[in-house]
């Protein structure tokens, strides 16, 4: 198949328009686990073979290769091999993985039961986040289903292979989205990121082997086992293959996921699926994978949404979350918001994150409520710089992100603030608006 003529291919969410398949007997009739019975039948090897094959990147970030990372699980180790599934969706912005559960619990079952099969793992855990208690519900509710179908227990589907799977919920912590704090999480600990190497298919959960996939990268895999890995490879890019399911969010006429192949521009999926900006405005600021990316803006409308793409224009794709700012929005308000999340997400294990993202907070806010000084600028240029690629994990580099990112493209904005001592988009400064100076206590920090 050509690239253009699977360029209208959904994959992850071809069956949604069929509401019967959240049940395990509708997806079972629109041809579900049949990738399942496709993988048992052929040797491990030869499924991680087809995902090599598929060219299929992890959906979760990263964007590594899904096949190669299979391979990199060992086995004959004399320790039991894991797999986890990582459904703690907390990146601001993302919120694919929690709708392709919610529509259709089956698909990311069969997926994470096919990559247990090629690493030959016999117990998986999938990762729920805390706040997501009906898609929680949901996929306790299938994994009862399917264990009650065979496909899950003593013989998957009269394979004679064995699996279990046990969900476990988090508690609600931004930093178990990284692998190695999901993993002392899952252990007991509290969730903090661990040194590597050792990386986790060496030595993960209970320093055994363990695979560790995200949502939306194991829904992808029944129609690999299905379809064949050259349909996959057909669809998006030649580097970049496959779809992507883009979560649009914030000023837009339509939010929601939306499936498209990758190295789709944004300006399609504005115009052909959000419905463009809200009420007409001008396009301003948006991130294409979630906050923790950079901002790009308008100049970027035609950048093909891609893992390379998306580099070389100075950004990441990421989960593909989009968060779209129109020209109403403030960016310095915009920026003190997404750094005040890390700053409360940190886990506090290392100065830089800890430290840092706290200063950061309150220099932006300093900026935002009319205290700003002129030498706050090089001063935020400083602190990230001292925060960047200074931690145990990506957590902090994601705060940073819209710190430069703003400052490259916007900082005009933050030139007004300071000279004009007021948001120029609220009116909000010192004796213009509540403002935090109002609350006790915290002008001095402010000044």
């Amino acid at each position: 198949m050509s690239r253009s003529a699977a360029s209208a291919t959904r994959v992850v969410t071809a069956n949604w328009d069929d509401p019967n398949v959240f049940g395990i007997d509708g997806y079972t009739a629109a041809g579900g686990y049949e990738g399942l019975r496709a993988a048992l039948g052929m040797t491990p090897a030869d499924v991680i073979d087809a995902v090599k094959t598929s060219g299929l990147r992890g959906r979760g970030g990263a964007g590594f290769p899904t096949g190669v990372k299979w391979s990199f699980v060992p086995q004959d180790t004399g320790k039991p091999t894991y797999v986890v599934a990582n459904f703690d969706e907390s990146e601001p912005g993302t919120f694919n993985n929690r709708e392709i559960v919610e529509r259709e619990p089956h698909r990311f079952l069969e997926g994470m039961a096919i990559a247990a099969y090629a690493v030959q793992s016999h117990l998986a855990f999938v990762y729920c986040r805390g706040e997501f208690l009906w898609p929680g519900e949901i996929l306790e509710a299938a994994v009862r289903d399917a264990y009650g179908k065979g496909v899950f227990g003593d013989s998957v589907l009269g394979s004679g292979y064995a699996l279990e799977v046990v969900i476990h919920r988090g508690a609600g912590a931004y930093i178990c989205g990284e692998e190695t704090a999901l993993l002392s999480s899952l252990e007991g600990f509290r969730g903090q990121p661990r040194l590597r190497p050792p990386f986790p298919a060496v030595e993960g959960l209970y320093a055994s082997p363990t695979l560790i996939n995200n949502v939306e990268t194991l829904a992808n895999v029944p129609s690999i086992l299905t379809e064949g890995p050259e349909w996959f490879a057909a669809i998006g890019t030649e580097k970049s293959p496959g779809t992507k399911v883009f979560s649009v969010s914030g000023k837009v006429e339509r939010p929601g996921n939306y499936e498209a192949p990758m190295g789709t521009t944004l300006r399609t999926l504005l115009d052909e699926h959000a419905g463009g900006v809200l009420a007409g405005r001008r396009l301003k600021a948006w991130t294409p994978g979630g906050s923790s990316t950079q901002m790009l803006t308008e100049e970027h409308l035609d950048v093909p949404l891609d893992f390379e793409s998306v580099a070389a224009a100075g950004s990441l794709l990421g989960t593909g979350a989009i968060i779209v700012m129109d020209e109403t929005d403030c960016i310095v308000e915009a920026t003190r918001r997404l750094v005040q999340f890390y700053a409360h997400e940190s886990c506090g294990k290392c100065t830089p994150c800890r430290e840092g993202t706290w200063w950061v907070s309150r220099v932006l806010a300093r900026i935002q409520q009319g205290y700003g000084r002129s030498e706050d600028l090089p001063l935020l240029d400083e602190l990230g710089e001292n925060i960047l690629f200074k931690a145990f994990c990506a957590l902090a580099d994601g705060a940073v992100s819209p710190i430069q990112s703003s400052l490259k493209y916007f900082r005009d904005e933050y030139e007004t603030h300071i000279a004009e001592r007021r948001c120029p988009f609220t009116g909000q400064g010192p004796g213009r608006g509540p403002g935090l100076e109002a609350e006790a206590g915290l002008r001095e920090v402010l000044t």
